[in-house]
């Protein structure tokens, strides 16, 4: 059984991830009719998978006896003035979900629960994963700086990570 402070903590999760969702498909609709194919399907695929991990944690909760809460969500950012700027926003975004998820295992840790401090571990290397693609993207963005074919060479390569990566 989960206890109401961590159940109200994963429900917290549980937004984020939602909100993680939404935040990635707004940036494919930008990147979309912006002309960026490749980066699209890259971020609807990242839309997807955090939809994944959203879908986990409720499952999670409501197995151990707890209640999944569906809330509102803060709406996303709808344009972005370049994107470079769009992907610096996505690693700071990455960042947060990581400390979000840091925090959690914290608490579990400290309320000794741990099937959950154990179940959360998937999330702790899922971060490391997804704050190291975001900074090798931002470092491959600059390299290429404002070179248009660059740019292509970019999105296409992209938009090959999105058709190889499998949905968690």
């Amino acid at each position: 059984m989960l206890s109401k402070n961590i159940e109200t903590a994963l429900n917290k999760q549980i937004r984020i991830e939602a909100e993680s969702s939404q935040t990635y498909l707004s940036m494919a609709c930008w990147a979309e009719i912006s002309g960026l194919e490749g980066i699209a399907q890259f971020m609807f695929a990242q839309s997807d998978e955090e939809r994944q991990h959203m879908l986990k944690l409720i499952k999670y909760v409501n197995e151990r006896g707890g209640h999944a809460q569906i809330t509102d969500l803060k709406a996303p950012k709808t344009t972005y003035e370049t994107f470079k700027g769009m992907f610096e926003e996505l690693y700071k975004h990455e960042i947060f979900v990581s400390d979000s998820i840091n925090e959690l295992v914290h608490i579990t840790f400290s309320e000794k629960d741990y099937a959950t401090h154990n179940f959360l571990q998937w999330y702790v290397a899922e971060q490391i994963e997804e704050e190291a693609t975001a900074k090798t993207i931002l470092d491959k963005i600059n390299l290429i700086g404002d070179d248009r074919a660059g740019l292509y060479l970019f999105d296409r390569d992209l938009q090959q990570i999105a058709i190889t990566k499998p949905v968690v």
